[in-house]
């Protein structure tokens, strides 16, 4: 039996439209994921002894007409479709499944993902095209539907669905978390069948590069971010050190070109033993000197941990600074604060590490004062490259609920892109409109990348690293319509 995984096409016109960011969009830099959580589904699957087939329209990027086409050729025996999507793409995404399933009516078409995960009922509402949404962590879910398919059982049993028969809708109690995820098949080993991995890019690392998990969940409890809250929980499930190194050395032998690992784990260093026992067996296998790698790291990681990072090839860090106001961060619950960003950003420069700093504006408490204070913590904390971003409140997260019963969301899902697909602003604050905080952090950009010393230091790092400079020139050619717009 084979099960077709699909990562639909979206404003293909304009670019490559990453559906897995945590706020997907077009991004200005040119970053396109993996669509990893989809990658690790149809892997487990793969094991599972189902044929596969997988198409990501947004890689090349293909529109809907060429989609399909590819879809056509490749879809006899095809008892299951598994469709990905977000909540800024939504209605595009089932009126690309309505045109589907005209040429596959007896298939099954089950919708995965952020949205449909927050809101399952209100999407299988959307179109009759739709037979079911699986809710949170969903690699078991779409391995016991294809189950339940090729064994004449009726799918809608399966745990963690939410189905419609007839004319109602109806929802099975949840699928239990994966625990042991040293289970769950290598994503490189499947990007290396299905994929051509130099699709994909990463403004903050070198080029080629790999994604991965090695772990799932987040012990953080941020308002905002969408994963734990609508995915994968908030309990941290590991991989073990000795299965993460293993696939790096996958990496290392089946990809010779590829310059970097990024660690797509909420915060891969939140287990300080873990790390450094993946940093000791990294060094004792020599792929330090094979591979570089990043990771997202919380801003209480400490100076002997960041410094075993780098001895074992961490090449650059992704804090999540989020603002620049105390009040703030405890309003986001952030379980973070300024004395400790002050002090992991001075650390990470003793480390050796770079740093990509992340920053949010329109959160609960947000003024145009908050708003510079922020940018004047950037300034200060120098991080080798920043982003800023309007909050994006997505359903199933307490960032949506707030805003949503405050009354400051406008506009419908496809909104939260502009027509471009680019991040839009779906937020109205008392004193602070969404043009305001677009402005904001468009004018903020500008300023911090086309000041003259941070030029001159991206310079010296290309001198000294010339992958960082292509890089760099990469993720500037893609930026600097957007830099130098108005």
């Amino acid at each position: 039996m084979k099960v077709f995984f699909v990562n639909p096409p979206f404003k293909a016109e304009y670019g490559k439209f990453s559906r897995e960011n945590r706020s997907p969009a077009l991004t200005r830099s040119g970053t396109l994921y993996y669509p990893l959580w989809l990658i690790y589904a149809a892997a487990v699957c793969r094991k599972d002894g189902f044929e596969v087939e997988f198409l990501d329209a947004p890689a090349t990027p293909l529109n809907k007409s060429q989609a399909l086409e590819v879809i056509r050729e490749h879809a006899e025996g095809v008892r299951l479709f598994v469709v990905e999507t977000s909540t800024p793409s939504i209605y595009s995404d089932v009126s690309f499944i309505e045109e589907l399933e005209k040429y596959y009516t007896e298939a099954v078409f089950l919708l995965v993902g952020t949205h449909p995960s927050a809101l399952p009922e209100e999407t299988l509402r959307l179109s009759e095209s739709i037979d079911a949404v699986a809710r949170r962590e969903y690699d078991y879910i779409v391995r016991d539907v294809a189950r339940a398919l090729r064994d004449g059982r009726d799918f809608r049993e399966v745990n963690g669905l939410t189905y419609r028969t007839c004319q109602t809708i109806k929802s099975n109690p949840d699928m239990a978390y994966i625990e042991d995820i040293d289970e769950i098949p290598f994503a490189s080993q499947f990007i290396k069948e299905y994929l051509n991995y130099k699709d994909y890019f990463f403004a903050a690392s070198s080029y080629p590069e790999i994604q991965i998990f090695t772990g799932r969940g987040c012990m953080a409890h941020c308002n905002f971010c969408v994963y734990p809250q609508t995915l994968h929980g908030h309990k941290y499930r590991l991989r073990s050190p000795e299965n993460v190194v293993e696939e790096f050395r996958y990496i290392a032998d089946n990809f010779p070109d590829v310059k970097e690992v990024v660690i797509e784990d909420d915060t891969f260093t939140a287990k300080k033993d873990r790390v450094i026992n993946i940093c000791k067996l990294l060094i004792e296998n020599g792929l330090h000197k094979r591979l570089s790698w990043l990771c997202n790291a919380r801003v209480n990681l400490d100076l002997e941990t960041m410094k075993m990072m780098k001895k074992a090839g961490c090449r650059l860090i992704i804090p999540g600074i989020e603002s620049g106001s105390e009040e703030i961060l405890r309003n986001i619950k952030k379980g973070t604060n300024l004395k400790l960003i002050r002090a992991y950003m001075k650390n990470a420069k003793k480390a050796g590490l770079l740093v990509h700093a992340c920053y949010m504006v329109g959160n609960q408490g947000e003024t145009k004062k908050t708003m510079e204070d922020t940018f004047n913590l950037a300034l200060e904390l120098n991080a080798d490259t920043a982003q800023f971003y309007p909050l994006l409140p997505f359903p199933g997260t307490e960032a949506y609920a707030w805003a949503k019963s405050k009354g400051y969301i406008s506009g419908k899902y496809d909104e939260y892109v502009k027509e471009d697909g680019t991040i839009n602003c779906v937020l109205n604050l008392p004193g602070l409109s969404a043009e305001e905080m677009v402005a904001f952090c468009n004018n903020a950009r500008r300023k911090y990348y086309l000041r003259p010393s941070y030029i001159l230091h991206r310079l010296w790092v290309g001198l000294k690293n010339p992958d960082d400079l292509k890089r760099s020139l990469k993720a500037f050619g893609k930026l600097r319509k957007f830099l130098f717009k108005g």
